[in-house]
């Protein structure tokens, strides 16, 4: 009992998560540098690799101011609520073996819904504020969880289907003879991976947030701590989707394992599994720019659900 709540506080649960989430954000700026032929962090540590840490500290320590007229409890309620669900979606990956910390059948449906919770919650978080800009921003967001959460939930189903499991472990057992990648469930891939942008909020759906636009839409009125959580919460999630494509189209922490070395090549298997679709996922936020949103709703609506309904009765024809 001990052991299990050590390795939900330390490895591979909260301070770890919160660690490596940190490390992804650097290396998605740092990707995204690379992409538009510039540095990046550079300064603070090696590289830069503390500046998200730095950021985060200097978040902390600003003034944190609750605006008049705004609902105090979903205000202030929400950065914290956000990043217990982030952290609680980061439990189910199977970072250091075949199974997450919190595994059982059906934990992919819960998957599925937590990462919708995280939406609804952000959306609450925007019409909290009497701020207009971050008004724009909650509906916004919304709109786009109407667009892309059915790509997504299909893209995950197919899964499901291909490996007659609704357990992430189910489908991480069931990869022992390749990957779900090869094959059919390659579009599959794809529509996870555009839905995994639109979730995230990034280019080119970073729409919500449209600093040219809006300020910086339904984050607009928060600072100090608050926003500091919601910035952390925003890493576990690029962390967790990251995690959760790789558990379920790469394989997850499986690979050659030598007798004895399956607490350091699984988790090691598993980082570079994920930081491959964290590639795809920055590869992307460079290539496009930002659209509109009739623009995101349409293509959405018009070509990405249509796309991902054929892709799921192809998978359920082979199958």
């Amino acid at each position: 009992m001990f052991e299990h709540l050590l390795s939900v506080f330390t490895f591979p649960g909260l301070l770890f998560v919160l660690l490596i989430s940190l490390t992804y954000e650097w290396i998605d700026r740092k990707l995204y540098a690379a992409f538009q032929n510039r540095v990046g962090p550079w300064v603070t540590g090696p590289s830069g690799i503390l500046q998200p840490i730095a950021d985060f500290i200097k978040l902390l320590t600003k003034e944190d101011i609750t605006p008049e007229g705004a609902d105090t409890v979903i205000f202030r309620g929400v950065p914290v609520f956000a990043l217990a669900v982030a952290l609680t979606c980061s439990l189910l990956l199977p970072i250091s073996g075949n199974k997450g910390l919190v595994s059982f059948e059906g934990d992919l449906i819960v998957a599925i819904a937590l990462m919708t919770i995280l939406c609804i919650a952000f959306c609450c978080a925007g019409l909290s504020s009497p701020s207009r800009f971050s008004t724009v921003g909650a509906e916004r967001t919304m709109l786009q969880l109407l667009g892309f959460e059915i790509p997504f939930m299909l893209s995950i189903v197919s899964v499901a289907v291909s490996t007659g499991s609704l357990n992430i472990a189910g489908v991480v057992e069931a990869q022992k003879m390749g990957w779900l990648i090869v094959g059919p469930n390659v579009l599959s891939f794809i529509t996870f991976l555009l839905a995994a942008q639109a979730e995230l909020e990034r280019i080119p759906f970073d729409i919500p947030e449209a600093e040219t636009e809006i300020v910086a839409g339904w984050l607009t009125e928060f600072s100090g701590r608050k926003l500091a959580l919601l910035r952390l919460t925003k890493d576990v999630e690029l962390f967790y989707l990251s995690g959760l494509a790789a558990s379920l189209f790469l394989g997850g922490p499986l690979g050659p394992i030598a007798p004895g070395l399956e607490w350091l090549l699984h988790p090691v298997y598993f980082i570079i599994k994920s930081l491959v679709v964290l590639f795809s996922l920055s590869l992307l936020r460079s290539v496009f720019a930002r659209l509109r949103i009739d623009e995101a709703v349409d293509f959405l609506w018009r070509y990405a659900i249509p796309f991902s309904v054929l892709q799921f009765l192809l998978i359920r024809v082979v199958v």
